[in-house]
C-alpha cells in the first residue's frame, strides 16, 4: 500500500482533462441578441432620416415610442422564455391578451368593478387558463403546439362572447359606466414625460423573472426539464409541476399585457393581440433561447425584444412597407434558428 502511495507521489504526470475548445460560433449565438441590438442601433444612426440636422432615430420621443411599442410583446416574451426553456411553446398568448383586455374593460365599464378587483380577477383568469393548458398537455402527453393552438381558439371565442364582437371603450371618471381615473396612468409617461408606464411594468416584470430563473430552485428545475426531461425526472425533479407552472406564468404574463393594453389604448377588443405570439417567440429565439430547450436567458429576451422594435422603427422611418418589414423579421428569425442548429451539431447534440 505504501509502495503504491510512493509510486503515485513520484509520478505526478496524472492525465489532465482535455481542454474544451472555444467555439466562436457558440459565443456569437450566446450573445446574438446583444450583438444584433448594437448592429441595429448603429444602422439606425446611419440610415435614419435627419430633420434640421437631428437624427430622428435618436430623438427622445422616438426612443420612448420604441420601448413603449415593445412593452406588451416584451412582457409576453418574458413568460414565453420559461416555456421555451422547457422545450415547450405557447401559441395562445396573443389571444389571452385580447381576452384579458376585453374582460378588463367589461368589468370596469359594464360591471362597475373597481381597479383592484378587476386586476385580480384578470390575473387569476390568465393563470388558470395557462394551468389548464399545461395540465392537459402534461397529463395526456399532448404536444404543446396542439394544446395551445386550441387554447388560442378558445380564448378568441371567449373574448368574442364577452365583448359581443364590439369594441368596449373605456372612459374615466366617477360613477356608473366609468373606469377609475388612476387606470389611465398606464397610457402615460413618467420622469419628465420620458419613460412610458408600460415600459416600467415590462422592466419590473423582466427583473423579477430574471431573479426567479437564475437564483431559485424553480429556475434550476426549468433548465433541467428542458435539458433532459428523463434525467430530471430520475433526479427527483417534479417535471409535471414545472411544466404546468411555466404555462401558468405565460398566462399571468398575457393577462398583465392585456391589462396594460386596455390602459394604453382605452378600449378592449377581441382582436387585440393578434400575431403577438409570433413576435414574442421571435424575440425569445433571437434572444438566444434554444428552441430545443435547456438554455436561454431573460437578458437575451429583453435585448431581442428591443432589437425587433428598433428594427421596425428604422424601417418605418425610412418608409419601408410593412411587407418588407415582415420579410426582414422572418429572415432574422430563420438566421437565429439556423445558428442555433449549427452550434448543436458542433456540440454533437444535433438531430
Amino acid at each position: 500500500m505504501s509502495e503504491q502511495k510512493i509510486s503515485v507521489a513520484a509520478n505526478p504526470a496524472v492525465p489532465s482533462a482535455p481542454k474544451r475548445r472555444v467555439d466562436p460560433l457558440a459565443i456569437v449565438v450566446r450573445f446574438q441578441s446583444l450583438i444584433g441590438l448594437v448592429l441595429v442601433a448603429i444602422g439606425g444612426v446611419i440610415f435614419s432620416p435627419r430633420r434640421h440636422g437631428e437624427i430622428l432615430f435618436l430623438n427622445p420621443d422616438n426612443i420612448a415610442n420604441i420601448v413603449r411599442a415593445v412593452s406588451e410583446t416584451g412582457i409576453i416574451a418574458i413568460g414565453m422564455t420559461f416555456v421555451i426553456i422547457t422545450a415547450g411553446i405557447d401559441l395562445s398568448v396573443g389571444a389571452v391578451l385580447g381576452l384579458s383586455s376585453v374582460v378588463t374593460a367589461s368589468m370596469m365599464i359594464s360591471g362597475g368593478f373597481g381597479l383592484i378587483p378587476t386586476i385580480l380577477a384578470v390575473v387569476v383568469m390568465g393563470i388558470v387558463f395557462g394551468m389548464i393548458q399545461g395540465t392537459i398537455s402534461t397529463r395526456f402527453r399532448l404536444e404543446p403546439f396542439i394544446v395551445t393552438l386550441a387554447g388560442l381558439q378558445a380564448a378568441r371565442g371567449l373574448a368574442l362572447i364577452v365583448s359581443g364582437n364590439q369594441y368596449i371603450n373605456i372612459s374615466y371618471g366617477d360613477g356608473p359606466g366609468l373606469a377609475p381615473p388612476v387606470f389611465a396612468v398606464l397610457g402615460e409617461r413618467l420622469f419628465d414625460n420620458t419613460v412610458p408606464v408600460a415600459t416600467i411594468v415590462f422592466i419590473i416584470f423582466a427583473a423579477i423573472a430574471t431573479l426567479v430563473l437564475n437564483t431559485t430552485r424553480f429556475g434550476r428545475y426549468v433548465y433541467a426539464v428542458g435539458g433532459n426531461e428523463r434525467a430530471a425526472r430520475i433526479s427527483g425533479v417534479p417535471v409535471s409541476m414545472v411544466k404546468i407552472s411555466v404555462y401558468a406564468i405565460t398566462g399571468f404574463a398575457s393577462a398583465i399585457a392585456g391589462i396594460v393594453h386596455a390602459g394604453q389604448f382605452n378600449f378592449g377588443s377581441a382582436n387585440d393581440g393578434m400575431g403577438y405570439e409570433l413576435t414574442a417567440i421571435a424575440a425569445v429565439v433571437i434572444g438566444g433561447t434554444s428552441l430545443f430547450g435547456g438554455a436561454g436567458s431573460m437578458v437575451g429576451t429583453v435585448a431581442g425584444t428591443i432589437m425587433l422594435g428598433a428594427l421596425a422603427n428604422i424601417l418605418q422611418l425610412n418608409n419601408i412597407t410593412p411587407a418588407t418589414q415582415l420579410l426582414a423579421t422572418a429572415a432574422i428569425i430563420v438566421l437565429a434558428a439556423v445558428l442555433q442548429s449549427l452550434v448543436r451539431r458542433r456540440e454533437g447534440l444535433g438531430r
